[in-house]
């Protein structure tokens, strides 16, 4: 249906070449916005009626006292359900610091919660399938488990603003949420209106970049320097995605239109994952809580992991 759509427009309404370049930029362009513009107001509506009752404060509380391995692994699993992205890491990081968990369980919960989300993952079964992935889930998640506890190994705390642990939130009483069938449709549409508020021009910015490159990027080149899998061509893509700013859903236009055009599969993923969690706007934020030494810490910690999970992929897919 989207893909109708799109030619309609780009080729009988705009009459525009199928043979040309601007012709399937055009069409893929109009395809994946009404295709992933609608599935993010469905996904996020139902997956709202679910978590109506989940704060930064509930999954602060849920982690907070449990045994350092359960910590971190609960940790690493919200961070993939919840919505929170590189905005909402400077209070979360706080209210994390305040209730004493480790700082190590926060940094897997700060990997996963940008890099991995529910309609990023449903849109990528469109394109990869449930194998990959399910396979590049499972890498995400190892790389937050086990890079919070790479973190750890360093004593982190000692990289700590000081004004973060004179902060002192307190245990306020939250409010009483509606848990009735009206009450969970008030907060799915709240969570629709904010969440794609916030996000759809890095969204519409990604696909925008999908269309280009899936229009005037000629296949020869991509064949003869990206198909292949070269070694550089990971490293290349993470060092590509640190000074872009998109969450994990508007990163996916981009992706689909790598890999139509064959770049390896391993390269892909780790672009995704270098824009999704290693972007500068995020470090930039960061900052704002962790010493310098931390930040170049987190973010080497990161870039090794994307590239080994690159390299990986591009191995043996």
């Amino acid at each position: 249906m989207f893909a109708a759509l799109g030619d309609w427009i780009a080729y009988s309404l705009l009459g525009l070449s199928p043979g040309g370049s601007l012709g399937p930029a055009v069409q893929f362009f109009v395809m994946d916005v009404t295709k992933i513009f609608v599935m993010l107001v469905m996904v996020i509506y139902i997956m709202g009626l679910l978590r109506a009752m989940i704060s930064p404060e509930r999954v602060r509380d849920y982690v907070r006292g449990k045994p350092q391995w359960l910590a971190r692994s609960s940790a690493v699993g919200l961070g993939a359900v919840t919505p929170f992205c590189s905005c909402s890491s400077v209070p979360l990081f706080i209210g994390f610091v305040e209730a004493g968990i480790p700082l190590g369980v926060t940094f897997s919960f700060l990997i996963a919660s940008p890099m991995i989300n529910e309609v990023a993952v449903v849109l990528l079964v469109g394109i990869l399938g449930w194998e990959l992935t399910a396979m590049y889930v499972a890498a995400g998640l190892l790389v937050a488990y086990v890079g919070g506890w790479v973190m750890e190994r360093f004593r982190p705390e000692r990289w700590v603003e000081d004004y973060v642990w004179k902060i002192q939130m307190g245990e306020t009483a939250e409010p009483e949420q509606d848990t009735s069938l009206a009450g969970r449709h008030r907060f799915a549409v709240g969570e629709v209106r904010e969440i794609v508020g916030r996000i759809w021009k890095w969204v519409v910015a990604g696909i925008a970049v999908g269309a280009a490159f899936h229009g005037f990027v000629p296949e020869e080149w991509v064949t003869t320097y990206l198909a292949g899998g070269e070694w550089w061509t990971v490293p290349g893509a993470v060092l590509l995605g640190v000074p872009l700013y998109a969450n994990a859903t508007g990163v996916i236009p981009i992706a689909e239109a790598m890999l139509g055009k064959g770049v390896a599969m391993g390269t892909v993923l780790a672009l995704m994952m270098s824009i999704a969690a290693l972007s500068l706007p995020e470090m930039i934020i960061l900052r704002k809580v962790i010493h310098w030494k931390a930040l170049a810490l987190y973010a080497s910690v990161l870039a090794v992991a994307f590239m080994l999970v690159g390299w990986l992929f591009n191995l043996f897919v």
